[in-house]
Parts: structure tokens; sequence; C-alpha cells
């Protein structure tokens, strides 16, 4: 790439075509007319390049508190620089430098956008972050301190809930992992081992799952008043009517299948369920007494 050459140091002169002291509209002119394969069109390229590598430093010195190596975002800088010349248009204006500068932040900005960021961040949060980390380096060099919230927040031109947000795009930006230890001592835990909790919906999800392998050996109609009564929440009276049968029916019916089913996940083992006493109607209070027909005798 011809922005690694140029930081060798090797200059093009005049043998391929590039005079010394041709301005930057003439060297852009041979950038974008000449075909990509020329020599000329390379060494151009390369003086541009060379020209303007303060620039890269500068707009790539603003991270220089990243992770990131200041080798990989010197390429990155010189990237956008690259850009910058290819689109360069004279006509609209004649400093490439005021062209070049925001091309190049862009495309570190971008960088740390699309390939740093470990968890996803809003981008007015992500500018606020790289704001507040300039302005906390230039007031901790005049105060002779780590300046507070209020005074950072002043400098930066923030609110403080836009302060407290680009504190914790940082802390996005710097991801703990889950088994580094919380302290330096031997025998510390790990983040993971104070995250989360027992979820009480756990064993309710395995007797689900359990009930739900047996669910298919009951007959149809028997699961779908299993599924009324413990799923739509209907009384057996509304099933009955829904179905056309009794309530005693449906009572029947539904003890049937819940034995059933009890049988199948005790493998058999449960104790027999208790009778219900006769005249007991479920949905409804138990009377004192048992229920009885005209003839006065027990239903």
């Amino acid at each position: 790439m011809g922005a690694s050459r140029s930081r060798g140091g090797d200059r093009p002169g005049p043998e391929a075509g590039v005079p010394d002291d041709a301005t930057d509209e003439a060297l852009i002119g041979m950038v974008q007319s000449l075909p990509y394969d020329s020599p000329r069109r390379a060494a151009a390229h390369e003086e541009l390049v060379r020209r303007y590598d303060f620039l890269v430093q500068q707009c790539v010195r603003r991270y220089r508190d990243s992770p990131e190596s200041p080798e990989d975002l010197m390429q990155v800088g010189y990237l956008g620089l690259l850009k910058a010349i290819r689109n360069f248009n004279p006509e609209l204006g004649t400093s490439l430098m005021a062209y070049a500068q925001p091309c190049v932040s862009g495309e570190l900005k971008r960088h740390f956008r699309d390939k740093r960021w470990q968890v996803r961040v809003h981008r007015t949060s992500q500018e606020h972050m790289l704001a507040v980390r300039d302005v906390r380096a230039v007031l901790t060099q005049q105060l002779g301190r780590s300046p507070d919230d209020l005074e950072l927040a002043e400098a930066a031109g923030l609110s403080i809930e836009e302060l407290r947000e680009a504190g914790q795009a940082e802390v996005a930006f710097y991801p703990s992992y889950l088994d580094a230890p919380v302290s330096a001592d031997e025998e510390a835990v790990t983040f993971g081992e104070l995250l989360g909790g027992e979820d009480p919906s756990i064993e309710h999800a395995v007797d689900s799952d359990a009930l739900w392998a047996h669910w298919s050996t009951l007959p149809q109609r028997q699961q779908r008043i299993l599924a009324m009564r413990f799923y739509g929440n209907m009384t057996q009276a509304e099933i009955g009517l829904r179905l056309g049968i009794s309530q005693m029916h449906v009572s029947r019916l539904l003890d049937a299948a819940l034995t059933q089913l009890r049988d199948c996940l005790s493998g058999g083992t449960a104790p027999p369920r208790k009778p219900r006493p006769r005249g007991f109607i479920a949905d409804t209070a138990p009377s004192a007494e048992p229920a009885t027909g005209e003839s006065g005798r027990p239903t």
C-alpha cells in the first residue's frame, strides 16, 4: 500500500514523473485521471500520503487510550486519507486538508463503531464518550486532579444524564469476562458466579416437559377437557355446555385423565386417589348435606 511505503521515508522524485514542487491539485489530478496501474499515479498517491501523514497521526492520537494498537489505527486512518484523495473535488474547495480531516476521523469512528464494540451502543453515546475522554484529559491537566461530574458535563456541553450514558458506553467498550476473578485474592469468585440466581420456573418447566411426554396417551376428548380446564380457566359447568355433556360427566373424565397422567409420571407408585364423596360437585362450595333428589334420596 502506498501509505505504508511513505512511512519508510522514501520520497518519490522526478524520476517517477512527480515534480517536488507539484501542488496538491496537480497530484490529485494525476491520481484521479491516470490509469490505475500508472507509475505516475502511484507516485502522486504516495506523495500526497506523505504530505498528510501528520493529519493521520493527529486523528489517531485522539484514541491513545484505546486497546487498539496505534499501528492498526494508523492503517485505518490511511484508508480514510486515501478515500479523501480519491473523492476530493477541487471545484468545491481548494483545501485537501480541510476535506481529509473529517474523512480520516470518520473512518476511525466507523472502525470503532463496527469492529471494536462488544456491546451495541447508540452512536450518540459513542461520540459523547470520546468527547468526555478528551475533556477529562484537558481538565485533569488544568486542575491538577480528576474533575468531578459537574465539571466534566459543563466542559463537554452535556447534561448529567448524557455524561452517565457516556460512562456506561465506555464500560461497554471494555467488557469483563465472566470467568475473570472479582479481586486479586487466590480464592476470589468469578463474575459469572455472582450473576443470576435460582429460577423458580425451572422446576415448573421440568414438570411440564414430563407431562407433555405422556399427553398423547390421553384420548382426544380428555386432552380437550384438560386444556379448557387448566389453560382456558373454564369451569366444569362451562366445559359441559361447550361439549354438550353433564358437569358430572366432565368431572369423571377429568378424574380419569388426571389419574392416568399421575400414574404415568409416578410409574404407578403413587398412592391411589381418595374417592370423592357421593354428591360432590366441583366448582361449587361443598354443601353441609349431600344433595338429594325429589324422592329425598341422595343423588
